[in-house]
């Protein structure tokens, strides 16, 4: 008996089930790299479409919960980056102007101000365990996802099978992009 042990097995051991779902964030976060960073790192396969995997129903509906905490915990550090940037060096790393900002008690002011932004990206970067993933997901994602109180993704069951074992599969995809808006037709009168 499975005596409140939530989640599914997948047909793994626990540490190849964090693996998997780890992987299947990753991946679609990842799908929302700009090409230019895909050519920079001389990846030939581009996504299909930006912001959407193609997995099982039961894989997509398991990562939901971990994309879902992860677009969370970035879209809430977007006001600690903004205050931070207000305290922010102007001058290049390394140079004379920044060495002072660097002494200085701006400085400070922006150390204390960037600090729950940099908790926020260690966080995520535990959950997801991959850097790119993490860039991408508080420089692109969390700033589309800032107005919206939840529910970031979801899961759309596809008519066809999986071809070698029959599984059935799914999308797991962002909201937002594909949105099917609904037309009234004017009767005429």
């Amino acid at each position: 008996m499975r005596h409140r042990r939530r989640g599914r097995k997948l047909g793994r051991n626990p540490k190849h089930q964090r693996a998997l779902l780890r992987n299947l964030a990753s991946a679609l976060i990842l799908t929302e790299r700009d090409t230019d960073d895909l050519r920079y790192l001389k990846l030939e396969s581009e996504p299909k479409v930006k912001g959407r995997i193609v997995t099982t129903i039961s894989k997509a509906k398991e990562v939901k919960p971990l994309v879902e905490k992860c677009v969370t915990i970035a879209k809430k550090s977007l006001p600690a980056a903004r205050a931070a940037e207000e305290h922010a060096a102007g001058a290049e790393r390394g140079s004379d102007a920044w060495k002072q900002w660097r002494t200085s008690d701006r400085w400070q002011q922006w150390n204390q101000a960037i600090a729950p932004t940099v908790t926020a990206r260690r966080r995520c970067l535990k959950l997801l365990g991959d850097k790119q993933a993490v860039s991408v997901l508080f420089e692109e994602i969390a700033p589309r996802f800032e107005e919206r109180p939840g529910g970031y993704t979801r899961v759309l069951r596809l008519a066809d099978p999986r071809l070698g074992d029959n599984g059935t599969q799914a999308i797991h995809e962002y909201v937002g992009d594909r949105e099917r808006v609904d037309e009234k037709s004017e009767r005429p009168a």
